[in-house]
């Protein structure tokens, strides 16, 4: 591995497609915080005024091109913050333009056969690829995972609890945002809306917390949702079942003053629950607690969270240290979640989903994906 004058390691460069408010108001500011092990070399945005913008603000290079950015030799590691139907095309492009490693926000697939097709091109090529579900990147999580002993094995019930303001509310507690598209308010009451809303509910905030869950429910492929829900202005009451495990999947973006994002795992002798900080919350880390009988272990809050968490991995990785997650789990937590889209808004289709609704007016489809 190459060194700077000082002796210090090379820096990571990094190259990110799509300028979005997810690069200006999560990956940005996280890499700030790690400027010793990473450097922004390269933005690119379909938008030339936002592409521009956005680089000036971390002395980047800027295009409207992938194959541009693919072609910049200064650019290590790729970050794919683009809409979801160009993530597969884009991660297949990168590691084939033989970066040193992949991140792709999620989904990083829309279907199993997408994601078989970079599980491929990741193993011809050797590009590790990393998803943005940042809860698995937590210490919170980690640390979580290295103490609970037995837990996986005897838990039946697991719990995820959600509730966020709309996206822009934290979004601009974390950056100026240049460029935000105005989104086209929709008719809640359309079947088809309430479809396109179930299914973004689960692809965009619930896939956060699905590998976690996944990770409590051995019989994953055999999932059946039992009741799902739309809640206005935007979220989503999903339960469903894998195996013998129960499952509660709950969200609603509002006007909240306090947000909460809790994760629940209940065995017959001990129980795990985890706050996580919120989405585009840049303090702090998620707090674990393990409770047994008589015992409590409280593990957290730690000094970063999984949104820098996921780039100390990537910058790990591009140095040719640590483990990547294999491509076979995260094909299954793919499949994991379209599988709970697909029942969900299938309920919808048969007429069975009643609306919940708390006010009057139309869903404004940018509350649909939480980052």
């Amino acid at each position: 591995m190459s060194s700077q004058a000082d002796g210090s390691p090379a820096l990571v460069g990094v190259g990110i497609l799509g300028a979005g408010p997810v690069t200006q108001a999560i990956h940005l500011p996280s890499l700030a915080r790690l400027g010793h092990l990473l450097e922004v070399r390269h933005i690119m945005d379909v938008d030339p005024l936002v592409a521009e913008a956005v680089a000036s603000r971390v002395g980047a290079n800027f295009s409207t091109s992938m194959e541009e950015l693919l072609a910049d030799p200064a650019v290590d590691v790729v970050a794919i913050c683009s809409p979801h139907q160009f993530h597969a095309a884009q991660v297949i492009a990168s590691c084939r333009a033989g970066k040193k490693a992949v991140l792709c926000e999620k989904p990083f697939a829309m279907s199993g056969e997408e994601a078989a097709g970079i599980s491929a091109v990741s193993a011809e090529t050797g590009v590790p690829i990393i998803v943005g579900a940042m809860h698995t990147f937590d210490p919170g999580w980690l640390g979580a995972e290295e103490a609970w002993g037995d837990l996986p094995g005897q838990v039946h019930t697991v719990r995820s609890s959600i509730v966020l303001p709309p996206n822009p509310r934290f979004e601009d507690f974390a950056t100026e945002i240049v460029g935000r598209v105005p989104m086209q308010a929709r008719d809640i009451t359309d079947p088809e809306v309430m479809k396109a809303m179930m299914t973004g509910g689960v692809m965009g905030l619930a896939i956060h917390d699905l590998p976690l869950v996944r990770r409590f429910t051995p019989d994953f492929a055999a999932v059946e949702v039992l009741h799902a829900e739309i809640v206005a202005p935007f979220g989503y009451v999903i339960s469903l079942r894998a195996g013998n495990v129960a499952i509660e999947l709950r969200a609603a973006m509002n006007g909240t003053w306090e947000p909460s994002w809790e994760f629940e795992a209940i065995g017959d002798d001990a129980a795990l629950k985890i706050d996580f900080t919120p989405s585009y919350v840049h303090a702090g880390s998620a707090t674990a607690r393990i409770r047994t009988a008589g015992k409590t272990t409280v593990l957290g809050p730690f000094g970063h969270n999984g949104y820098e968490g996921e780039w100390r991995k990537l910058a790990e990785l591009a140095s040719g240290r640590g483990t990547p997650p294999s491509a076979e789990t995260l094909l299954h937590d793919l499949e994991f979640a379209l599988a709970i889209a697909q029942a969900a808004a299938g309920r919808i289709e048969k007429g069975s989903i009643e609306t919940g609704r708390n006010d009057s007016g139309p869903v404004n489809e940018e509350q649909e994906i939480s980052a």
